[in-house]
């Protein structure tokens, strides 16, 4: 069997599984198996942006946020959270344009910091416009949609709306990574002066990179005040978008399955391990330093870690000799 029929087979197993899950879980589950796909999807476009197109960006969550704000206030003015998503997209590609001219005269570490730096002052102005966003008291009952008489505030049908929602956006990162663009984006991740040689528009797609990896959280981020059903501006701060970093660098920093798996890290790892009691975050940190001193391609560069390690090494030259 060739490689690529391989690889089609483990996207149909991966698709069966993520379909069944649900069936074997309860309410507090479901719940928590929705948002790790609303995380993943949220990765996606991170990963889109530092993966593939090498911008390092701390102010992801802000992206989240705007999204789950404009979905907070549809549902508060009597209407349903459908009209949100182009209104996110659309406002989220904006910003994400106007967040990527710092990238065009700073890059690495001082990139991190300006981005924080715009996620840090977005938390403020959700925190301190209490008449829009309701400051630290956030808004409250925001209710899942009724869909064509169909109910969607089971934790069940939700679980399945979300997963939808991360097909969606995975199958509009997978177009863009095949086209052009994607191509350009890893030229320019790999040498942006050779790239700009090869007349790759350095400028253009360097915040396409910014504003498609926001148009694809803010598009997460309506689904995900539904689905907990309270938003308030701390969880969109700084530390919520290191942990979506976090995320995308355990998973596989620039392969496409890597937000999936670290979603399932930074998401369902935390919750496994609270039967340690105050000790779970301390294991959880203990275990994420540990795969990252072991593979530092993250979780879906294993196979290829292991091979490494499982290839006979090469006989001395000296000893072949004789």
């Amino acid at each position: 069997m060739t490689a690529g029929r391989w690889r089609l087979l483990g996207v149909l197993v991966l698709i069966a599984v993520l379909l069944a899950f649900p069936f074997f879980l309860r309410n507090y589950g479901l719940n928590l198996y929705a948002r790790w796909a609303l995380i993943a999807a949220a990765g996606i476009g991170l990963n889109l942006t530092v993966g593939y197109a090498g911008q390092v960006s701390l102010g992801h969550a802000a992206f989240l946020g705007f999204g789950a704000y404009l979905s907070a206030f549809a549902i508060k003015a009597g209407w349903t959270m459908w009209p949100a998503i182009p209104a996110a997209a659309l406002l989220c590609f904006v910003v994400g344009l106007a967040l990527g001219f710092p990238a065009l005269r700073v890059q690495h570490h001082y990139l991190a910091f300006a981005t924080l730096g715009f996620n840090a002052l977005v938390f403020l102005a959700m925190r301190n416009e209490e008449w829009l966003t309701g400051g630290n008291y956030g808004i409250q009952r925001i209710l899942r949609p009724v869909v064509f008489g169909w109910s969607l505030r089971d934790s069940f049908s939700y679980a399945y709306v979300c997963l939808g929602v991360l097909a969606v956006i995975a199958a509009i990162a997978w177009w863009i990574l095949r086209s052009p663009w994607g191509r350009a984006f890893a030229a320019l991740r790999d040498n942006p002066i050779r790239a700009e040689s090869l007349g790759v528009n350095v400028r253009a797609y360097t915040l396409l990179a910014f504003a498609i990896g926001g148009a694809l959280a803010g598009i997460a981020g309506v689904f995900f005040a539904p689905l907990i059903g309270y938003i308030d501006p701390h969880m969109f701060s700084g530390l919520v978008s290191i942990d979506l970093l976090l995320i995308v660098i355990v998973g596989g920093s620039g392969r496409f399955i890597g937000p999936l798996l670290g979603a399932a890290v930074g998401v369902l790892l935390p919750e496994w391990l609270r039967f340690m009691g105050d000790w779970y975050l301390v294991a959880f940190g203990a275990l994420v330093l540990a795969l990252m001193a072991w593979c530092p391609t993250g979780l879906a560069g294993l196979p290829e870690r292991v091979a490494t390690l499982l290839r006979p090494a090469p006989r001395d030259p000296a000893e072949r000799a004789t």
